[in-house]
């Protein structure tokens, strides 16, 4: 099993962290504040710091980077937000995805709502979340950076498909872990799906998906596709951390006989551009270096 290694790749991978990393001076702007995390690390990315936003613990732990500065107040969970902490707050704009209308009209009370969706069924998210970035840019007084930050993205991403050329040809499979026998596997129409493209990569899953991911599908499903270099996603439940410990079937899997794992550090699948980079960013970091390239370093 490969794990992701403790690189010091200066230059291009890290020109791919410090775009995540949001940068970029934050500028006066609206008071803003925000529900959906790919458009919160959007912000941060382009040097927008909110005054709110939503279920901050959770994404310091699952989306991770940019990260949140301190002073921004968490208004609670992003499907029950605390409508009054918000109001005390007193945005001039909040921003909010298809994945909230139903929140719209009590915060249409409180200030102008813009909702901004990244995700919809049959979209192609990458494309969604450059123009999300400009949106917010051009909302925020910040349309400069939005664009640097959405042309910095496709270059990196180009510059690690010529680095990692193809890696050694086979297709991977990107999920997550819903329980010991459950994984949610992400197809060609998620965002994983859509890096792994830019990327260079087949993606082995060509069944249909829902909204960029499958149903929890059962562990057997994994055998189906024995070429396949299997990504897994943190977070790992602790029953599936056990599983990929010392799991009999799991280990009996062709990929996993062969040495065909990297685990990732965890991505929030429902990110923007910034995840992406971070997805594309780990999964460089993991993967062997292609035969003849020599290592990582």
């Amino acid at each position: 099993m490969v794990r992701p290694a403790r690189l010091t790749r200066r230059g291009l991978l890290a020109t791919g962290a410090a775009l995540v990393a949001g940068v970029a001076a934050a500028a006066p702007g609206p008071r803003v504040a925000v529900l959906d995390w790919a458009l919160l690390e959007t912000l941060l990315a382009i040097g927008v710091v909110p005054v709110a936003a939503a279920e901050l613990v959770l994404y310091r732990s699952i989306a991770v980077e940019p990260p949140v500065p301190t002073g921004v107040a968490d208004i609670g969970l992003r499907g029950a937000p605390n409508f009054e902490a918000l109001r005390t707050l007193a945005p001039e704009l909040i921003l909010s995805s298809d994945f909230y209308a139903w929140a719209e009209p009590k915060l249409a009370r409180i200030a102008p709502v813009e909702t901004v969706s990244i995700f919809r069924a049959g979209g192609r998210p990458y494309a969604a979340a450059e123009q999300a970035a400009l949106t917010l840019g051009e909302r925020t007084g910040r349309l400069d950076a939005a664009r640097a930050f959405v042309a910095e993205a496709g270059l990196t991403l180009a510059a690690l498909k010529a680095r990692l050329g193809g890696g050694d040809g086979r297709p991977l499979i990107p999920i997550n872990f819903g329980d010991a026998r459950h994984v949610r596997v992400f197809g060609p129409d998620s965002m994983f799906g859509e890096v792994l493209a830019r990327l260079g990569f087949a993606n082995a899953w060509t069944r249909p998906t829902r909204y960029a991911a499958s149903a929890p599908v059962g562990l057997e499903v994994l055998a189906e596709m024995p070429d396949a270099w299997i990504v897994v996603i943190a977070p790992v439940p602790a029953d599936a951390r056990r599983v990929l410990a010392d799991g009999a079937f799991w280990h009996a899997l062709p990929g996993v006989r062969a040495g065909r794992v990297v685990i990732l550090d965890s991505v929030d699948p429902f990110g923007g551009l910034p995840a992406a980079l971070r997805f594309a960013r780990l999964l460089a970091e993991a993967l062997p270096a292609p035969a003849g390239r020599g290592g990582h370093g």
